[in-house]
């Protein structure tokens, strides 16, 4: 099985994407890596990392897209670009399973959808990145950004899809719950009240709603929102967490007495940063598309890079694709 990356998207590639490409087929054996982008910077790094391995192959590209281009524009125009030639090798390649990629999220969205197409009876691909919880775990927020609007119908789907991603890692039976203003069965849009009835009525282990400041908690493993409500509650829990740390930090270096307790909490410290790292939990899932796409952090560096590789090859390696297209073929 062979993971595609596109080892030009990101704000430290070439040389971290590489770099964490390189770790992957270390701590991997069964791994198979093609890296898309210039030939000749690719080789340069691979040398100054003394590597060498015939589980890695390199396809040159010599055009990047970056963040000012329009995605869908992009995608149609810059054939040469590192993620359309990755979606090219991606789609003609049998053995290629998965893309990674830290570049423009709008091009790698457009790009899945345009070059890759949806799984038949899914309407709505959607962009799920797992976040951090308070018990060590991890919890799906689907959608994050992809759907501004959404139809009961296509929240259905997230939770179909979220379902089989998260037994795909691992989880036996994950618990399914849908974002609303309030835990009641009676709460939320007719929209949400409508998608309730679904999911309550589908074949999931759906515990009902969710408030957004109960979703890292760790009481759920499928949070199911439209893509609006979604993407700011990711970007809430993300900036809170950004602040809080950043007072700690300053607190800690306020007086000596701070410092002293922070000398002696350095372990706690260092252990409650960890554990909230979005590095350790990999790429945000695109579900809906038919093959495996992982978008990346853009500021991600080689470990997040290698994690987000190994969580691609678990997901191929345990047939996400074939058992979300045999989910949504039940509920028809």
């Amino acid at each position: 099985m062979k993971v595609v990356v596109d080892a030009f998207g990101g704000d430290f590639a070439p040389y971290e994407i590489v770099a964490g490409a390189v770790k992957a087929l270390q701590s991997n054996e069964k791994l198979e890596i093609v890296l898309v982008g210039d030939k000749d910077k690719i080789t340069e790094i691979l040398q100054s990392l003394v590597f060498v391995s015939d589980r890695l192959e390199i396809v040159h590209a010599p055009d990047v897209v970056t963040m000012d281009d329009v995605p869908t524009v992009a995608i149609r125009t810059k054939k040469t670009s590192s993620i359309v030639v990755a979606y090219d090798y991606l789609k003609q390649n049998d053995d290629a399973i998965a893309l990674v990629s830290a570049g423009s999220t709008g091009a790698t969205l457009t790009g899945a959808v345009l070059k890759l197409g949806r799984i038949k009876n899914i309407s709505r691909p959607a962009l799920a990145p797992i976040l951090p919880t308070v018990n060590d775990g991890g919890v799906m927020l689907l959608d994050c950004g992809a759907n501004a609007e959404c139809k009961p119908e296509n929240l259905l789907d997230f939770g179909i899809m979220g379902n089989e991603y998260m037994k795909a890692m691992g989880v036996k039976n994950p618990r399914i719950a849908l974002l609303n203003i309030g835990t009641e069965e009676e709460k939320g849009s007719e929209i949400i009240k409508q998608a309730y009835q679904l999911l309550k009525n589908a074949d999931l282990n759906f515990v009902g709603n969710i408030e957004a400041r109960d979703v890292i908690r760790g009481n759920v493993d499928v949070v199911v929102s439209d893509g609006f409500a979604g993407n700011v509650c990711l970007k809430t829990i993300e900036g809170t967490a950004e602040i809080l740390f950043g007072e700690i930090k300053a607190i800690t270096k306020s007086s000596f007495k701070a410092k002293l307790g922070a000398l002696m909490l350095k372990k706690n410290l260092y252990g409650l940063k960890k554990k909230y790292d979005y590095k350790k939990v990999g790429g945000a899932p695109l579900l809906g598309v038919t093959k495996i796409v992982l978008k990346c952090h853009g500021n991600s560096k080689a470990d997040s890079i290698a994690t987000t590789i190994e969580q691609a090859y678990t997901l191929g390696k345990n047939k996400l694709i074939e058992k979300v297209s045999k989910a949504v073929s039940n509920e028809e």
